[in-house]
């Protein structure tokens, strides 16, 4: 069966959680501490005054204020030792927004779309149970297949649940609804791709491929379409003009899906989603648009569709992409009820320094944990809208001799 979709002759087998590795990264930057800090040279906002020195002369210690070439220097120090202070204390925030999972049911027949509807590259199918996998996904008798995926530089991965099986998506899912996630390929040329998919005769949640108007300043010209996978989650095809997203979708070549630029997910409040994601993982906001109009409600499939739209992002992989409908009112919650094993159930992964540390975090604001306690390695935590996170290690960067 796996000869179907493998191009590489060997499959390697995993007998342990299927947990993607991530890329290995540089230490997190600082730049958002800056603001702690007054002009450009640096100084701090409370002002100090210079500390007296002693000075021992005939016997007698006299005190003598440190002189002004002392001060400098600690005066430019002290922002930098607090620079590398706030540094640390952030590393047990993401560092990385790895791969973005979907919970499926078919799994060869979803393995036939993204590998030839899409140009997904598999790389790997394996297999996963046990206790561990209990703990990790809140369930009993779990029993795993899982197939990783490429395209470009991100993955994704299609999770099935042999045995046990959870149930589909809504018939009646719409856009606005807050169990809604969508993976965002950006592609060289959206007539191109927009006629390959019909040609499979995708399912379309747009009518047609939309283009963001020129009033949209921070959109304007962004070229987009929404279509399902067999299962019913929602894809878009997106394609970026010059000037605008990630300058490497703008890179030479002639291949027509590049790769994965963000996964969306449909917020209730922002400002309570950006204190999740912002404040207590340490993404940063990358940007902020007021989505609006006729394309809008083609793109959708939502009428009166108005959004506020919020893009997060780590120091590496795709982005994380707020959409709260300010209008229509109505969306519904993610049922209470629902369970990993259900096909609403997507799942992005995010790389940290100190699993222990950040979950510890979360745990006492609140956060509610799909995982079991007593893990370690990895957790999986819900949103304040019940969107799924897996938090997990980053890699540590390998020690040279070099460097001993």
């Amino acid at each position: 069966m796996l000869q179907r979709f493998v191009r590489a002759n060997r499959i390697p087998a995993v007998h342990s959680p299927p947990i993607l590795p991530f890329s290995k990264l540089g230490r997190r930057g600082c730049g958002e501490a800056l603001n702690a800090f007054d002009g450009s040279e640096g100084r701090a906002r409370r002002s100090v005054r210079p500390v007296s020195r002693l000075q021992v002369r005939d016997g007698q210690a006299t005190a003598h204020p440190t002189t002004p070439r002392v001060w400098k220097l600690a005066a430019k120090a002290s922002p930098l030792l607090l620079l590398l202070a706030l540094t640390l204390s952030a590393r047990a925030g993401v560092r990385e927004v790895g791969a973005i999972g979907l919970t499926v049911g078919d799994l060869d027949r979803e393995l036939m779309f993204y590998t030839n509807t899409l140009p997904f590259e598999l790389l790997s199918i394996s297999e996963a149970s046990g206790q561990d996998q209990d703990a990790l996904l809140g369930l009993h008798d779990v029993h795993l297949r899982v197939a990783t995926l490429k395209l470009g530089d991100e993955h994704i991965t299609l999770t099935a649940h042999a045995g046990n099986k959870g149930r589909p998506i809504p018939a009646d899912s719409r856009s606005f609804d807050r169990w809604f996630q969508h993976i965002a390929i950006v592609v060289r040329d959206i007539d191109i791709a927009y006629e390959q998919l019909r040609q499979y005769k995708v399912k379309h949640v747009s009518t047609v491929p939309q283009t963001l108007p020129a009033w949209n300043k921070g959109a304007a010209g962004i070229r987009a379409f929404y279509f399902r996978d067999p299962e019913d989650h929602v894809l878009e095809i997106i394609f970026f003009p010059t000037g605008k997203g990630d300058p490497k979708w703008q890179r030479a070549g002639t291949n027509i899906f590049l790769g994965i630029d963000h996964t969306a997910i449909v917020v209730s409040d922002t400002d309570k989603s950006l204190a999740f994601y912002r404040d207590l993982l340490g993404l940063r906001v990358a940007g902020e648009s007021e989505n609006y109009g006729v394309e809008q409600e083609h793109l959708n499939q939502v009428f009166g569709a108005r959004l506020h739209i919020t893009g997060l992002r780590a120091e590496r992989g795709p982005g994380i992409e707020f959409l709260e409908y300010i209008t229509p009112p109505g969306g519904r919650d993610l049922p209470i009820d629902a369970k990993p094993n259900d096909l609403v159930f997507w799942d992005t992964h995010l790389a940290v320094d100190d699993v222990a540390k950040l979950t510890a975090k979360l745990h006492e604001n609140g956060v509610t944990f799909v995982t079991k306690p007593g893990s370690v390695r990895s957790q999986i935590v819900r949103d304040p809208d019940g969107h799924a996170l897996t938090i997990q290690s980053a890699p540590q960067p390998a020690i040279t001799s070099a460097g001993k």
